[in-house]
């Protein structure tokens, strides 16, 4: 008896197709940029209230044309600039430290290279409220080299050097930026139904 040979067969060509779009799915989500979130630091109070009073005044121009049932009057246009002008400034004096979410393994990993003490679980800690912060903040930090697209951070130590430097709430604000960071969900009820 002749020894029988099975046929391999192409698969079904819509199972074919779901793999295809499948994969072209997953090289999207791989691809994807970790999410950043910015702290913007500017100890300039005047520059700050010319921003803000700028920005009344644009709000205050537009709803008179509103009211007015207008195009964009040349007070507004000369509020626009103002504002533009008042932000540009602003820019130029703020300072800006940018934060990225960094890779579940890796928070999970500096979790655990900070565990609480025992007093600080009992409290509901979930690290070492003493020195996990400032390795988040030097773990997340990014800041972007101009010249060369080079990415590089500050240190642990340059963190906690702002951390013990700065009042309370600057501190928590620096601390909270580089968390925020890690709790950045870029998707939407409505995002999830889309495919």
């Amino acid at each position: 008896m002749p020894a029988e040979t099975k046929a391999v067969s192409a698969p079904p060509a819509k199972a074919a197709a779901r793999d295809a779009h499948w994969s072209k799915k997953m090289a999207r989500l791989r691809a994807r940029q970790l999410p950043e979130h910015t702290l913007v630091i500017c100890d300039d109070q005047e520059t700050k209230a010319r921003v803000d009073a700028a920005a009344l005044e644009l709000s205050r121009c537009r709803m008179v044309d509103a009211e007015a049932s207008r195009e964009p009057s040349e007070e507004t246009r000369r509020a626009e600039q103002k504002l533009q002008d008042a932000q540009g400034h602003f820019a130029s004096v703020a300072v800006e430290l940018t934060f990225r979410a960094l890779p579940r393994p890796v928070l999970d990993g500096l979790i655990k290279r900070f565990p609480p003490s025992e007093a600080q679980a009992e409290d509901g800690d979930a690290w070492d409220p003493e020195r996990f912060p400032a390795a988040l903040i030097a773990a997340a930090h990014v800041e972007r080299d101009e010249r060369d697209n080079s990415v590089e951070g500050m240190s642990e130590e340059e963190a906690q050097e702002l951390l013990d430097s700065w009042p309370v709430a600057e501190s928590n604000a620096l601390f909270a930026a580089a968390w925020q960071a890690q709790q950045i969900v870029r998707t939407s009820a409505a995002e999830l139904g889309k495919g």
